[in-house]
């Protein structure tokens, strides 16, 4: 089968949708099928067109021997109009990257944004050829559960677009059972449509990585490492309060990534003169693979809230394949899948008390630690390797079109 993948964020950028969708072409590659990939010049998370690709409306790439058709559009960086017109751009100018691709057999559409979603309706109707809507976050709930958007006709509008694409698209793929769930007892949108493609991880190389990169961290410390996107979302104060709580130790956390929360939690850091929590910029995944080897344990976050609940944290799956124990701050699928898999703790949305707790029970007892870490590398192995998860949800994809093929 041929696919055609649109995307506003591909690699070389860094974060949860680029590294997705590369290891779910990688294994489709492998099956034997042909991908094409349509998506914006890179500039998340720095905001800037990156240098390679600056000047340029329209630039054809080689990655890993898949053509990927990139186009101009107004790179931005955090919340607001400029967000928008980073959003907005992009839905426009993506209609030219789709010229320039073959017609699929699938048009596979990644959400967030959610504009995007007319663009490739548009498009797939006009080859005749299915639309699949991939639903990584229940945008625009997500943000009016957090304050991001305040009621009124801005979020009214995009409440009518989200179920106006779910209607017209063929299929909509969803990264959590609670996620199908609320689509089918509120968004109305029929079983039949809903395939399940939760986030996997990349098990060869997380816990088993040959990189040999020079990093520059001091060797008396006991790292725990944030890696991921700083997004509200995140609540990631949590983590600096639990820092101040352990000063007395020589726990050092890591916090790598970017995201449109980022400068306000460095400054909260600098405002609460920490000298237990550094940051840095987003690297590539080897990189990161890297850090979790020499990291004691990893640390996912998220605010409390129902809609989040429904989301099962990318950040919390290296982590596992790392062999390393979770510190899980949060409520729902990320909760229950450390539970599951019984790799680490789990403490309630902004509880800094009982985070710093877990990191002190954790360092007393490091064979507890260690056992979390391998419970953690052997869940990964058996349920989240990308192979499982793209071989299962081709198994769906095909289960619904034989399904339809049959009642013609």
């Amino acid at each position: 089968m041929r696919f055609l993948i649109l995307s506003q964020y591909f690699p070389p950028e860094t974060g949860a949708p680029p590294i997705r969708l590369a290891s779910m072409i990688r294994e489709l590659l492998k099956l034997g099928h042909t991908v094409e990939v349509v998506t914006a010049m890179p500039n998340y998370p720095t905001g800037k067109i990156f240098p390679n690709y600056q000047k340029h409306f329209y630039k054809l790439d080689d990655w890993e021997g898949v053509s990927v058709h990139r186009v101009w559009m107004y790179a931005a960086k955090g919340a607001g109009i400029k967000r928008l017109l980073n959003y907005f751009s992009f839905t426009l100018t993506a209609s030219f990257g789709l010229k320039k691709a073959q017609k699929p057999d699938y048009l596979f559409v990644e959400s967030p944004p959610l504009f995007l979603g007319i663009t490739g309706y548009l498009v797939a109707k006009l080859w005749k050829v299915p639309l699949i809507f991939n639903v990584a976050d229940l945008w625009p709930d997500t943000i009016s559960a957090l304050g991001l958007m305040s009621e009124g006709l801005m979020l009214k509008l995009a409440r009518r677009l989200e179920i106006w694409l779910y209607n017209k698209a063929n299929y909509i793929t969803v990264v959590t059972s609670s996620v199908q769930q609320i689509l089918l007892d509120k968004k109305q949108v029929p079983a039949n449509k809903i395939l399940l493609l939760p986030n996997g991880v990349d098990t060869k190389l997380f816990g088993k990585s040959k990189f040999k990169l020079a990093i520059d961290l001091p060797k008396d410390k006991i790292i725990i490492l944030y890696a991921g996107t700083h997004g509200y979302a995140h609540g990631m104060e949590v983590v600096l309060q639990a820092a101040k709580l352990l000063i007395d130790t020589n726990v050092l956390f890591l916090c790598i990534g970017g995201g449109s929360d980022k400068q306000r939690i460095i400054q909260l850091s600098k405002d609460m003169k920490l000298n237990n929590v550094i940051f840095w910029d987003s690297q590539p995944p080897e990189f990161i693979a890297n850090l979790y080897n020499l990291a004691f344990a990893g640390i996912a976050t998220f605010r409390d809230s129902p809609l989040l609940e429904c989301t099962r944290p990318a950040k919390t799956l290296p982590i596992l394949a790392s062999g390393k124990p979770i510190l899980f701050n949060g409520a729902g699928e990320g909760a229950k899948l450390v539970s599951a898999s019984q790799a680490g703790i789990v403490t309630a949305p902004g509880d800094y008390n009982a985070l710093a707790k877990s990191i002190r029970k954790l360092i007393s007892h490091p064979k507890y630690a260690i056992q979390l870490g391998l419970n953690g590398r052997k869940y990964a192995e058996q349920n989240l390797d990308w192979s499982i998860i793209i071989a299962d949800w081709l198994k769906q994809l095909n289960m619904e079109e034989s399904k339809k093929s049959s009642t013609y």
